[in-house]
């Protein structure tokens, strides 16, 4: 099953282990047993310290355990972990092990406080792109706290629970029969959804002061690193703090227009950026929120994790998020027929009608990769024409499919309590109020910039992006700004680059002058 390229790497990977690892699959007479076995048989023999045996669980479907020197690790997966779940069996021998990128002390401090016997599982989609990060984040805090349980489930082979937990969109995270989390969600994400839904009492960890720093960049993706890897190299010592390394760019799947690089992915330039910071001495604390910023000159941040630390210059570059509609029932069916990533839930809506909300490149990239997989593509874009490159729209009107409305004011999503059954929209024009029947609603409306931390520290536009001067200078003496959190024209990874290093330069510039 695996080829020889595969096995070499797999085979340096697992070079070096130092505990042994057993995946113990469960007695199934599924069709697909034989290939679960084939598989996990394939990936025992690249590690001399992995093994792959039978245990005398009986299951349903294909599923094994993750056991570490004759112990339950606590991490399971009901289903064969291929596709882009593959990494997420990987990284489980790996991190079982002690291995590759594992949360900090501080994180773990917090972690343990998970109140212990939680058992969680996430329904997944071998298709969704997003579906790993959330596997893996769980996994991790299932080995940093020793007395929980998680278990990966491919929706494809229990159908009938889908229907009954009523699971429109993954990956759908669950404990006991409440939903967790819908959607991606970064390790910082779920932890403070798993401690809001298990009743855990508030996180009290002990306040840890983490010292003085030149230079703190709150943020890790294009912007955050670079402003980050400038003001090292400046000689300024400089933390780094960000829920995900990567931020945006993690979700993005091809990369044609960063120069010099013909074309890359949005996780492989993410494990890039990671790799290239830390390659120098930066401080990182990633899973980390900034709740507090205080202070004049010398500012002090407080973080989720109870952490503290004080700073000469600070640099925002926290960027965006989907931009929601805003309208009665979204929140509400998040997760339930309303959903943010065609890649990821495109597949739960085969052979059904969906609609798309937005009509530019995303909105109609989105109907066009749907329209090969549903019965029916509805488009709505609330101007009078599509904003989408020219060469979009011609496919997407070529499709024998795909429907669009122009000129429509999405006002409702409609639910019967349990999923989405249809929209509510108004034509702009007549002001005539229709009601489209559909099972999913595909909301790609552009991004929202993640300002709130600073709205009532600098000057925000009327979209919330932060104003910045020429040079990335804010309203707020010492604080500095960059990328897509920010005025600058142009949502681009480069461009987001460009403005940390600018802003980076700056910040150090300010400093000489002050001297």
């Amino acid at each position: 099953m695996l080829d020889t390229q595969m096995m070499q790497q797999l085979k340096a990977l697992f070079e070096g282990l130092n505990h042994r690892i057993e995946l113990r699959y469960a007695q199934s007479s599924h069709a697909q047993q034989g290939e679960l076995i084939a598989l996990l048989e394939g990936v025992a023999a690249a590690g001399d310290h992995v093994s792959a045996q039978s245990s005398a669980q009986p299951s349903d479907v294909p599923s094994f355990q993750v056991f570490r020197d004759g112990q339950a690790t606590g991490i399971s997966f009901r289903g064969i972990p291929g596709g882009h779940e593959f990494s997420s069996l990987v990284l489980a021998i790996l991190n079982s092990a002690g291995k590759g990128k594992l949360p900090d002390a501080g994180l773990v401090a917090r972690i343990k406080r998970l109140p212990a016997g939680l058992k969680l599982r996430t329904y997944i989609s071998l298709s969704c792109e997003n579906c790993p990060d959330v596997v893996q984040a769980l996994n991790q805090i299932v080995l940093a706290h020793g007395q929980i349980e998680h278990q990966m489930i491919d929706g494809g082979l229990v159908q009938a629970e889908l229907t009954q937990l009523n699971i429109q969109g993954v990956p759908s995270v669950f404990a006991g029969e409440s939903l967790v989390s819908s959607g991606r969600a970064s390790l910082a994400e779920l932890l403070g959804k798993i401690e809001g839904q298990v009743g855990a009492a508030p996180v009290t960890i002990e306040a840890s002061d983490l010292g003085h720093f030149d230079v703190a960049v709150i943020g890790g993706g294009p912007a955050g690193a670079s402003a980050a890897i400038y003001s090292v190299r400046k000689g300024l010592k400089t933390i780094l703090i960000t829920e995900k390394l990567g931020g945006q760019v993690t979700e993005t799947k091809g990369i044609e227009n960063l120069i010099s690089v013909i074309y890359t992915e949005g996780p492989q330039l993410s494990a890039n950026l990671d790799q290239h910071l830390r390659s120098y001495p930066v401080e990182i604390l990633e899973h980390r929120r900034v709740q507090t910023i205080a202070g004049e000159g010398k500012r002090s941040l407080t973080l989720d994790s109870g952490e503290t630390l004080t700073c000469d210059a600070l640099i925002i570059a926290t960027g965006a998020k989907w931009r929601e509609l805003g309208i009665p029932g979204e929140k509400q069916y998040i997760g339930r027929g309303v959903a943010f990533c065609p890649h990821c839930d495109g597949p739960y809506y085969k052979n059904k009608r969906v609609a798309v909300i937005g009509g530019g490149n995303s909105g109609v990239e989105a109907a066009i990769d749907l329209a090969g997989i549903t019965s029916e593509v509805v488009l709505f874009e609330y101007m009078d024409t599509l904003k989408a490159d020219e060469v979009l729209v011609r496919k997407l009107k070529s499709l024998p499919n795909v429907s669009i409305v122009t000129g429509a004011k999405t006002q409702e999503i409609i639910g019967d309590g349990e999923k989405v059954i249809g929209i509510r929209y108004e034509l702009r024009a007549t002001g005539e109020g229709i009601t489209l029947d559909t099972d999913g609603i595909f909301v790609q409306i552009g991004l929202s910039p993640n300002s709130a931390l600073v709205k009532d520290l600098v000057e925000t536009s009327k979209f919330g992006e932060i104003v910045i001067d020429a040079k990335g200078r804010t309203s707020a003496a010492g604080i500095y700004a960059a990328g897509d959190v920010t005025t600058v024209p142009f949502k681009q990874i480069v461009i987001a680059m460009g403005e940390g290093a600018k802003v980076a330069l700056t910040a150090f510039e300010d400093r000489m002058r002050s001297a």
